[in-house]
This record gives C-alpha cells, structure tokens and sequence, in this order.
C-alpha cells in the first residue's frame, strides 16, 4: 500500500468524523431561529447531542478503530431507522457515516496487519 493511501485510510476516518459531528452540530443553530431565549438555549443543547454522540464515537475510534467501525456503522443504520421517509436525509447522514465506518474498519485491519495478526 501506498504511503499516501495508508495516511488517507489512517487520518481519514478520524478527520472525516470529526467533520462529521462539526456538520451536524451546525444543524443545532436552528433552535436559534425565533431568537435568542431561555427555550432556544434548551433547544440547542438539545439539538447538539447528536453531533454529541458522533464526536465520542470519533473519540473512541481515535485510539481504537474497531470501536470506530462498529459505532459509525451502528450510528448509519440506525439513522434510517429514526428518519425512515426522509430518503434525502438518510443518503446525506447515514452515507458518510457509513464511509466512515468503513475507512474505521480499514484502519483496523492495517493495524492488524501491522501487528502479525492477520492470518496469511
């Protein structure tokens, strides 16, 4: 593998989640709509925990890419299952949480590669 590939599949999915959880906390500044009160203060912290959720997934993955893996990939699924007459939305969510998942995945077979322990 290239050096460049092996960088893009090692950085990429922990810079693509980062973007991920920075993409989705940008949709909290809605709560803001009507104006700043105690409501759309509540709404916002409210709105947020999804980009919440999807940075301490990136978090875990960060030193971990098999938890990476598996929580984007669990995060993917289950956002069609949260907005299942929402096509539009599920491919714009649930599609780069999926390649995320997948680039997690890679990165964690390379370091299995790395170590030995991939089976010849």
């Amino acid at each position: 593998m290239s050096s460049h590939l092996r960088s893009f599949v090692v950085w990429g999915p922990r810079l693509l989640g980062l973007a991920m959880a920075a993409f989705l906390g940008l949709f909290a500044l809605d709560a803001f709509d009507n104006g700043l009160s105690g409501a759309a203060v509540a709404g916002f912290g409210i709105h947020l925990a999804p980009a919440l959720v999807v940075g301490l997934v990136a978090a875990a993955g960060w030193r971990n890419p098999w938890l990476g893996a598996i929580g984007f990939g669990v995060l993917a699924a289950a956002y069609p299952i949260a907005a299942p007459h929402r096509l539009d939305w599920i491919l714009v969510i649930s599609g780069p949480l999926g390649l995320v998942a997948v680039l997690f995945a890679l990165d964690a077979g390379l370091h299995m590669k790395n170590a030995g322990l991939e089976k010849s």
